[in-house]
């Protein structure tokens, strides 16, 4: 996912690397992502004909390296963003990573995440009642239960928001999908 991050901060326009650390960082709520991740990964995306690096000057006469999407790595990316698997369902910064780059992403391919996320959220939340149902959990044991289904119904209502805001409705979506199938 660090790869997926450094590469959507290039779209944008060029960064310097200690900008896209710094950036990177915040992203995933640590000070800056580290020297031995950012790096390599950029020396790869270079090879891969994903970013463009030159070469400037920096303000203490330092010389400093500018790195620069191309548009392959603009293919690559919406590429990878749009390869939703099943590991993804379950990872909640993977889905928030794709929500937040939704922009770069056709509404089919958008669609096609919230379904599948909302899917994992419903499974997830018929496995924590059942699980009520058959255990005695104690008072606290019930209380992580009740919190994991209220995060996973709030999540299902900014899932059917985000719906809306990019055109379409799960129903809606889902009744296409029969259509063209039957």
């Amino acid at each position: 996912m660090n790869d997926l991050i450094l590469l959507a901060l290039l779209l944008d326009g060029p960064q310097h690397g200690y900008a896209l650390k710094k950036q990177a960082g915040m992203l995933t709520g640590k000070h800056e992502m580290h020297n031995n991740l950012v790096y390599p990964l950029l020396r790869r995306f270079v090879r891969l004909g994903w970013v463009r690096e030159r070469t400037t000057a920096g303000k203490r006469g330092q010389t400093r390296h500018l790195y620069s999407m191309t548009n392959s790595g603009r293919r690559a990316l919406i590429e990878r963003l749009s390869d939703y698997g099943p590991a993804d369902e379950h990872h909640s910064p993977a889905f928030e990573l794709r929500v937040g780059l939704f922009a770069v992403l056709g509404a089919d391919t958008r669609d096609e995440i919230l379904r599948r996320r909302a899917e994992y959220l419903r499974s997830q939340d018929q496995k924590l009642a059942n699980l009520q149902e058959a255990m005695d959990l104690g008072e606290f044991g019930g209380e992580v239960v009740r919190f994991k289904r209220e995060r996973a119904a709030a999540e299902m209502v900014w899932i059917e928001r985000l719906a809306r805001m990019s055109g379409k409705t799960h129903e809606e979506s889902g009744r296409e999908k029969r259509r063209v199938k039957g």
